[in-house]
């Protein structure tokens, strides 16, 4: 089972997120998201729980809990909706496309 996983302090590793969920059962994963240019984390992540009945467990366990200053939102990941490639590519694929000079 894969979890969302909010207000992270922002100096939290991936270990720290497997130290954590441990508790609740077997990790196959944790991924603390990065913005891509700074390399700082957003303050979330996943993590992969080895069966849903231990992601259940660590939902019930650590939704709503303190790690380090912050309250922890733990949930059932969501699949991420597809929008196409991203507004940005679009948007520039459709100004070129409509440049008359080419």
């Amino acid at each position: 089972m894969r979890l969302y996983v909010g207000g992270l302090p922002y100096q939290t590793t991936e270990q720290d997120l497997i130290a954590l969920f441990e508790q609740a059962g077997s990790i196959t994963s944790a991924t603390v998201i990065t913005d891509r240019e700074t390399g700082r984390s957003k303050g979330f992540g996943f993590v992969e729980m080895g069966t849903p009945e231990e992601g259940q467990r660590a939902i019930t366990q650590l939704n709503g809990t303190l790690l380090g200053n912050r309250t922890l939102t733990v949930s059932e990941a969501r699949e991420r909706q597809s929008n196409g490639g991203g507004g940005q590519g679009r948007e520039r694929r459709s100004n070129y496309s409509s440049d008359n000079r080419y």
